[in-house]
């Protein structure tokens, strides 16, 4: 074999495989976080943050890919201005050390071109931890309003809010939470 035909051989598989890759954007108006947890043991408190925002990469045969999303701390919203300011400290989510919580995940698991679910990591307040997200709904096709193709999933987790350095007043307020992510991507 000579030189260029090595060469050509490579570009190809390179081309190949840049354009067997679908990449989607998240859209701000259908993708959050959010999270639940026990208070007090008198009742189940649900929040949630309102800028999240991300890449997914998935590749054309639907059966691997990769998840990047960044959550803004500072966009907790609780339904309480006082309690979103008491979660931007740094008792809780330290939004101005840490204006950003991350999860990246390499390993999307598909069983006949559905996710079924994500393992990856998810770094809080400069903590990274390794996360399992279960995906209960996954769907892809052309969106009507903007004929742009879309796909959505719907996943979840347990954590530990301690693990996280998030853990003041546990065991009275509840040290598990109910990780829930809405998410919704346009191809591009």
């Amino acid at each position: 074999m000579n030189f260029f035909y090595i060469n050509a051989l490579l570009l190809t598989l390179v081309t190949s495989s840049v354009q067997a890759a679908e990449i989607y954007i998240t859209d701000p108006e259908h993708t959050f976080v959010s999270f639940s947890y026990k208070h007090l043991a008198y009742s189940i408190q649900t929040s949630r943050f309102d800028k999240v925002n991300g890449t997914i990469t998935l590749n054309d045969q639907m059966d691997g890919g990769t998840i990047d999303i960044a959550i803004e701390t500072d966009s907790v919203s609780t339904g309480s201005d006082t309690f979103n300011k008491l979660l931007r400290t740094e008792d809780y989510f330290n939004s101005e050390k840490f204006p950003v919580a991350k999860f990246t995940s390499d390993k999307v698991i598909f069983n006949n071109q559905a996710i079924t679910s994500l393992s990856g990591e998810l770094t809080i307040k400069g903590i990274t931890k390794p996360i399992n997200l279960e995906v209960s709904n996954f769907a892809c096709s052309r969106n009507f309003i903007t004929l742009k193709y879309m796909c959505g999933a719907n996943a979840s987790a347990k954590l530990s809010r301690s693990e996280f350095d998030l853990g003041k007043y546990v065991p009275f307020v509840g040290d598990e939470i109910s990780l829930n992510i809405v998410i919704e991507a346009s191809k591009e």
